[in-house]
């Protein structure tokens, strides 16, 4: 295990060091933040960073981290925080959040079980080998996804939205659906980040693969995946999704109170 620890606390890293040591574990330590690409090349299992030293680039910092090293363990571990920074932290792609003070052996155990998972997953996709369509290969494994082996450069919420839809092929899939798995929440009135998210993907796509067209939009219901040469006949589309009154037992919905 390789760990950043980005905390300004000098005894509890200290600390901290002791134990991953004595563990087999490798730290490297920093109060400041490490440009990610100085992560990349540390080749990390997890950074432990407490965001209250970062001032006001933490949520950007952290945002460019969870999006640039995907396959990067990421855990907070800082004082008193409020439930709304947390539900944001955890949106952008932090693994798990620690509130200060904390024992050393919880942090540490924290850090191997979110380490851990991601070694699952890991294994898993690359057990599965790639997902191929059309001129792409699909690697959940690695967060990417290639053309004649030239890397995507998704972002990690571009990619879990790629896969979704991969993975979904020939089926299409509302917006609010799309929202849901990918963002993790329900989506509010008016947002259009599912919109924005499938622009930048087709201009990748382009980009890479321009013979095929991946992503198809169905107007007022949402996106359907199905590679297609272009100038290609267009495949009939689907039967639009059941509506509520069409015969179908629809589960209850609970509200949170």
């Amino acid at each position: 295990m390789r760990i950043a620890v980005i905390d300004d606390d000098s005894g509890f890293v200290t600390v901290l060091g002791k134990r991953t040591e004595a563990a087999g574990w490798q730290q490297r330590n920093a109060v400041g933040p490490i440009p990610p690409r100085e992560l990349v090349a540390m080749k990390l299992s997890a950074v432990l960073l407490d965001p209250g030293i970062l001032g006001d680039e933490a949520w950007s910092y952290i945002e460019r981290v969870c999006g640039m090293l995907p396959d990067l363990a990421v855990v907070v571990c800082t004082g008193r925080s409020t439930v709304a920074q947390r539900v944001r932290g955890l949106r952008l792609g932090v693994d798990d959040w620690i509130t200060k003070p904390c024992h050393p052996e919880e942090a540490i155990a924290r850090v191997e079980a979110v380490a851990r998972r991601r070694r699952r997953a890991t294994r898993t996709g690359a057990e599965s080998g790639p997902l191929v369509v059309g001129e792409l290969e699909i690697y959940a494994d690695r967060f990417q996804a290639y053309v004649d082996e030239e890397s995507l450069d998704l972002t990690r919420r571009e990619f879990e939205l790629l896969h979704l839809l991969a993975v979904a092929e020939g089926k299409v899939l509302e917006r609010e659906a799309i929202y849901q798995r990918v963002w993790g929440y329900a989506m509010a009135h008016g947002d259009r980040s599912v919109d924005v998210f499938i622009r930048k993907l087709r201009q990748k796509l382009e980009r890479r693969s321009s013979g095929w067209s991946y992503i198809h939009t169905h107007f007022g219901v949402g996106y359907r995946f199905l590679p297609e040469p272009r100038g290609a006949a267009p495949i009939a589309d689907p039967p639009p999704p059941a509506r509520p009154g069409d015969g179908e037992i629809l589960p209850t919905r609970f509200t949170a109170a």
